[in-house]
């Protein structure tokens, strides 16, 4: 099994275009990356463009949307052995059945439990300020989260939670993980937000 796992600004995806089409053509891209405008521009990626489908067209292949909407946090210090009831759950969206399945297996042996969250034109709902991103939900409270998630004000969400953060961090504070993850949840899980 070949994978290459894409953990970059989106504004630097075209960089490595060369080198993924020198991969063969059953390597399985997952692609990790979430588009920030403070960071990747403005307009960077066009309006109402689902981000991992843009990623595939740059690349000119497939690409997988996983891992994207854990913080490093807890993807670090947060995987559990399957059956621990504080396990955490991670979308994983794609198009070609091979490339989901072979990311999902991924996505478990990293200590989370993989939920199919559909095509890659629904990993919209995997996207920063939506429900589930950066959140740290359980298999119980993932789906519904990717059901409520609402693509018209997550842009919105995404940028006050940007906002916060660079309003504390421009003061010389360094929340934690914990202050991290209860900021999350407040501007993008909704009040019946459920872990």
């Amino acid at each position: 099994m070949d994978v290459l796992v894409l953990s970059v600004p989106l504004s630097d995806i075209s960089k490595l275009a060369p080198l993924v089409a020198s991969l063969p053509e059953r390597t399985t891209v997952v692609d990790t990356s979430n588009f920030y405008p403070q960071r990747d521009g403005e307009g960077f990626v066009p309006a109402d463009t689902v981000e991992s489908v843009w990623v595939g067209e740059q690349l000119g292949r497939p690409v997988v949307k996983a891992w994207n909407c854990i913080g490093s946090a807890s993807l670090a210090s947060n995987g559990r052995p399957s059956g621990d009831p504080e396990r955490l759950a991670l979308p994983v969206a794609a198009d070609r059945e091979e490339d989901k399945k072979v990311a999902m297996e991924l996505v478990e042996a990293t200590g989370f439990t993989a939920h199919d969250a559909g095509t890659l034109a629904e990993s919209w709902r995997q996207q920063p300020g939506t429900p589930c991103y950066g959140t740290d939900l359980s298999i119980g409270a993932l789906p519904a989260a990717l059901e409520r998630a609402d693509r018209e004000n997550a842009p919105i969400r995404r940028d006050l939670v940007v906002q916060v953060f660079a309003n504390w961090l421009g003061v010389g504070a360094n929340p934690d993980a914990e202050w991290s993850l209860g900021i999350a949840r407040s501007i993008c899980g909704g009040p019946d937000l459920r872990v």
